[in-house]
């Protein structure tokens, strides 16, 4: 084989060299492109049966939020007795027991979410119990007084959770 020979190959290897090339580009685009397609028709129909389900958990973590409210829960839950410490263990075993009924609904909404509702949880339980410790709290009702007129006061922890959930809700569309 001379030297001519090999340009003559090499002059058409070359042409098949970029035809080739460009059918990979062409190739790889269109694999990427169905790749993407696939992957919005998934995400599309996974939206379609898991938003009810998500919105139906932002629903009850609301209703929760509500319930927990001190200004509600201290009109639904009524002392049983005069004594301001067994008032304030039925209104935290109420919360509790609120919280636990909803705890499944932490799979379908967000970590951060989630985080800010149990901290509203547990300064709604502090809030209460930094009521009862002072002296002149001396019944239930004076623990409610004392609660009501510290929500007077400033904002109670769902309100911040309930804003937080709205705006979460919001980004859903």
């Amino acid at each position: 084989m001379n030297f001519s020979d090999i340009s003559d190959v090499l002059l058409y290897m070359v042409p098949a060299l970029i035809i080739a090339m460009i059918a990979y580009y062409f190739f790889s685009q269109n694999f990427k492109m169905e790749t993407a397609r696939l992957h919005y028709l998934l995400n599309k129909d996974n939206n379609k049966h898991s938003l009810p389900m998500r919105l139906q958990a932002y629903e009850r973590m609301t209703l929760f939020l509500e319930r927990i409210k001190p200004s509600k829960l201290l009109i639904r839950v009524t002392p049983s007795s005069s004594k301001k410490n067994d008032y304030e263990e039925l209104l935290i075993a109420n919360i509790e027991q609120e919280f636990e009924h909803n705890l499944a609904q932490q799979i379908y909404i967000s970590s951060e979410c989630w985080t800010i509702i149990t901290t509203a949880k547990n300064a709604t339980i502090q809030l209460i119990r930094k009521a009862n410790l002072p002296e002149s709290t001396d019944s239930a009702n004076k623990l409610r007084e004392v609660v009501l007129k510290e929500m007077m006061e400033k904002q109670s922890p769902s309100d911040a959770a309930l804003a937080f959930i709205k705006q979460e809700v919001n980004e859903l569309w």
